[in-house]
């Protein structure tokens, strides 16, 4: 099946989005003072044999800005539940108090804060290569559409232009991300 020029430019786009989409997960499992629900979603509990997402065995709510609740349904897995938060890389300390753990979230410290802002720049920095790189691919399959002379050197040209346009937009959306991750990581 041949590329066409609209075949890679469409690719290179979508392809480009993902790793956008992709950042926003990671950004948003990394920690800020803040309660919020999707702070456990990628936390996984061992029910019956079967490692199974929090979120989906478990009301995941936020009672005030420090402390998240998590009532699981099926009231067997209180234990199992509480101890996937506990072994999970976040460092929360949850406590049963009844049918419903409490998950309270320490305060970051300083030096907390700026490893997470690091961090946080790593994940972006990633992102910009993967956008890069899918450029990179997308201007190699152009150039071999060119070589044999599928294209002309006009449309490889205008065809470069959009993708380069595709480009710059994601990376600024990355910045964006990365840039608001870090304030909200930064307020006390």
């Amino acid at each position: 099946m041949a590329m066409t020029v609209d075949k890679i430019k469409k690719d290179s786009e979508s392809r480009m989005a993902k790793s956008v989409e992709t950042l926003k997960t990671d950004l948003s499992k990394i920690r800020t003072g803040r309660a919020h629900a999707g702070l456990l979603d990628h936390i996984r509990v061992d029910y019956y044999g079967t490692k199974t997402p929090l979120n989906q065995m478990a009301n995941i709510s936020v009672s005030d800005a420090r402390t998240l609740t998590v009532t699981p349904w099926d009231k067997g897995t209180i234990q199992a539940v509480e101890k996937a938060i506990r072994e999970s890389e976040l460092g929360l300390n949850p406590a049963t108090a009844g049918q419903i753990i409490r998950v309270p979230l320490p305060q970051l410290t300083e030096e907390r804060r700026k490893e997470l802002s690091k961090h946080v720049r790593a994940e972006g920095e990633n992102a910009k290569i993967a956008i890069r790189n899918i450029r990179r691919d997308s201007n190699h399959h152009l150039k071999e559409l060119l070589k044999k002379k599928l294209i002309t050197e006009d449309e490889d040209k205008r065809a470069e232009q959009d993708i380069q346009k595709f480009t710059d937009r994601f990376v600024d959306e990355v910045d964006k991300l990365v840039s608001a991750k870090e304030q909200d990581i930064m307020q006390i």
